[in-house]
């Protein structure tokens, strides 16, 4: 598995609506699995194809439960308000904070092709809106509040680094499907 290169701020493929994926195949599945070692090797929670300059609705994240992947996500519901400080691999380093939805309810595939509904919370619910923006060429820095936007300081950078090394290891052992908590078939 290829730890592929990250799009960065200003590569067109960042702000394009991206295209369905019409089928699950066994591709999709290998580009999944490659964007999986791409997240981890970049201490990210979640990754969206276009960030791999692959234009297809479909998305990876881990916040600490393992892997796992949605193709095709749509919204089926948004609850509440929540302001916190996001950043994004395909813009190193700057954060800002965002205002998104507290819970929402998420409907697509899983990488078997199978339809999923997951609903998700606080961070979880972050992490989905915030790579489902990628999927329509909508970056964190077109919702966060400018004021807030600030570049991390190297010290900070490395404590986000070993963040996500520490999350990739307690993920490590966990079972990819056990990210999909909530889950459940349409």
């Amino acid at each position: 598995m290829p730890v592929l290169e990250i799009a960065k701020y200003g590569e067109p493929v960042l702000r394009v609506r991206c295209k369905a994926v019409e089928r699950v195949t066994d591709e999709t599945r290998r580009l999944i699995a490659d964007m999986f070692e791409t997240m981890s090797a970049a201490a990210g929670v979640g990754l969206a194809a276009p960030q791999v300059r692959v234009p297809q609705r479909l998305f990876v994240y881990d916040v600490g439960e393992g892997p796992d992947a949605i193709i095709n996500p749509e919204f089926v519901r948004r609850e509440g308000h929540v302001v916190a400080t996001e950043g994004c691999l395909s813009i190193p380093r700057l954060q800002g904070d965002v205002a998104r939805s507290q819970k929402v309810l998420v409907r697509g595939l899983d990488r078997h092709g199978k339809k999923i509904r997951i609903e998700a919370e606080e961070w979880l619910a972050r992490v989905f809106q915030h790579e489902m923006d990628h999927l329509d060429g909508v970056l964190f820095i077109d919702r966060a509040d400018p004021a807030t936007l600030h570049w991390l300081t190297d010290e900070e950078e490395e404590e986000r680094v070993k963040v996500g090394r520490e999350r990739r290891r307690r993920s490590a052992a966990a079972v990819p499907e056990a990210a999909a908590a909530g889950e459940s078939r349409d």
